[in-house]
Parts: C-alpha cells; structure tokens; sequence
C-alpha cells in the first residue's frame, strides 16, 4: 500500500508549469533573447534584404493601384528572373573570396554566340547548347588564370570583361540579330499559375544551387576555400580546383541568362550591359553574402534580387526618370555594405 500513497512532492512535479509553457524560466529567456536580437543592429543586417523587399512592397502598393496587380506581379518575376540566375553564378565565385567583373559581358557573348548559331541554320537546342558552351569557355578561363596563373581575380575578370565585351562586337559586326522562334515565344509567355517560365527555369537553378552548397562535399570544400585558404590547403582541399569550378559554375550560369534574355526580348543585342554586373554584385551585398567569403546563402541573394527587381518597377511604375534608378540602386547597395559590417 505505501507504493501508491500519496505523495505531496510527486503531484507538485506533475503539475508545475511545463516547459514550453510561456510562463516558464526558460519560455521567458527565448522571448527575451530574441527580443535582443531584435534590438541588436546585427540582427537588422542579417535580414537587411527581406526586410528592404517587404518595406518596398508597401510603399509601392500604397502609391501605385498598379503594382499588387497580377499582370504586375508576373512582369516582376520575369524580369528577376535573369538577374537571380547571374546572382547566384556570382555568389558562387564571392563565397570562394572571389569576384567575377566579366558576368554580363559573359552572358553578351553568350547572347552573340546564340544568335549567329540561330542565324547559320543551327536549331533552338543547338544554339542554346553553343551559349552556355561559350560562356562557360571564359568562365574557364577566368578560374585557370586566378588559381594556376595566380593573378588577383579583381584583375583577371576586368580584362575577360573587355575581352567577352570586344569578342562580342567583333563577331557581330555591332549589330543585333533578330530572333524569330515560335518555342522562345511561347516559353517566355507561358508557365504556371503567376510564375512565368522564365522564374521557374530560376528557381530550378536556385534549388540545385543549394543542395550543392549544402549537401555536398564540394560545398563545404567551397565554404573552407572562401572562410580560409591557406586552412583548406592544410586539409587537403584543393583550393585551384574550387577556384576553376566556381567561375566555370558563373560562365555556364551566365550562357543560360543569354537564353533567357534572348527569350524575353526576341534578339541577340551584342551591346554590353553592366547593369546586370553592378545589380549582381549588389544582390549578392544584399543578400549577406560575405565579400571576403566563406559565408553566405542562395536564398539571401534571390531576395536581393528580387528587392532590385521591385525596386526598379515601383520607381518605373511611379513615373520617376530612369536615370535616376541607378541612383536609388547605388543607395541601396551602399546601406547594404554599411549594414554587413555588423553581421555576425
């Protein structure tokens, strides 16, 4: 019978306040932590970029009947979609402690190279095939110059970048290619529900991106390359070999931005844009990525992205002069570089 007496101290056990209860000591640490982390300036710059995206789709939906549209919403993702896929090709080469000046004038030669492909008869397959082949040439090219010829790669992919800009004014003549495919149009016009082929074809990249990054061997390889190099040496790692495979990973990823840009405007235009090199950089920023590498995501540089993408519509949709857009851009991306010094 003592076995089931009554036991004061056992039923004060069982009924006291349970952990997860939001009365107990340790509810009340997390909440109190995390209203910390809030107040911390750190924290505001680890999430500088989804903050921005939000604040700006409140600002531009209050201002503009038009921007919270469907239609809107569409043009929004399909016009992001050629940057996310610049961004995370430049995320791989900044997460090595690297920098890749020549991505636009990568994905111009890749536009140039599709377009004389097309024009000489090639199929849609093939000259696809021969953009992303001849971007990913330089992007080779880049990676076996700064890991085999030791040169800076701030050096090295300013030269590819004139060297890819040049090459593509040289083949062309200067003058654009008219495009004329039923299937490019019809890709570029179609997908699912507000997602747009285009975005799906980005977000497919993003995810495979991802899994790279943290699911594979060569990602932590990449991660040790960018956090320390003479450490990842000293484990093994061949730090040559991540260098050539990340710029190679920009130059394949700027050949499928050709086929996207060549899909959303009809023609291969052999004229550089270095808007698409600075907002690149600038998502990245934005996104937190380390510029000294060895940290940073792909989700984070989508957003940022993204946040460029809407920025430049709002302003668009509110009239305001498109020279004054790489101003509020520039802006942006320097806030973005004063916040990262405070990232953790």
């Amino acid at each position: 019978m003592s076995s089931i007496s009554h036991n004061p101290s056992t039923e004060t056990k069982g009924t006291s306040t349970p952990v997860n209860s939001p009365r107990s000591p340790r509810s009340r640490k997390a909440a109190a932590g995390w209203q910390q982390d809030v107040k911390s300036i750190s924290w505001w710059a680890e999430h500088a970029a989804i903050i921005g995206l939000i604040g700006l789709v409140i600002v531009f939906t209050a201002l503009s009947p038009v921007f919270l549209t469907v239609g809107n919403i569409q043009s929004i993702l399909i016009a992001s979609s050629i940057l996310i896929v610049l961004t995370i090709g430049q995320s791989f080469v900044i997460l090595s402690d690297g920098i890749d000046l020549s991505v636009a004038a990568t994905m111009t030669l890749g536009v140039v190279a599709f377009g004389m492909a097309y024009a000489q008869g090639a199929g849609l397959l093939l000259s696809m095939v021969t953009a992303v082949a001849t971007s990913a040439v330089i992007g080779i090219l880049n990676g076996v110059l700064v890991a085999k010829g030791k040169i800076t790669d701030f050096i090295v992919t300013l030269g590819t970048l004139s060297v890819a800009s040049g090459l593509a004014l040289v083949l062309s003549d200067g003058k654009p290619i008219s495009i004329t495919s039923i299937e490019l149009i019809n890709f570029s016009t179609h997908g699912v529900l507000i997602f747009g082929n285009p975005f799906i074809v980005a977000a497919v990249v993003a995810i495979i991106a991802h899994v790279v990054l943290f699911r594979t061997r060569f990602g932590t390889h990449l991660f040790a390359t960018g956090g320390s190099k003479e450490a990842a040496q000293a484990t093994g790692i061949s730090t040559a070999r991540i260098k050539i495979a990340v710029y190679t990973i920009s130059g394949v990823l700027a050949g499928i931005a050709a086929i996207l840009l060549i899909a959303r405007v009809g023609a291969s235009e052999p004229a550089a844009n270095t808007t698409f090199l600075l907002n690149s950089v600038a998502a990245v920023v934005l996104g937190g990525v380390s510029l000294t590498g060895g940290r940073g995501s792909i989700f984070g540089p989508i957003v940022g992205a993204l946040l460029l993408t809407v920025l430049t519509n709002g302003l668009t949709l509110m009239n305001v002069s498109q020279f004054y857009q790489p101003l509020a851009v520039g802006v942006v991306v320097i806030l973005a570089a004063l916040l990262s010094r405070f990232q953790k």
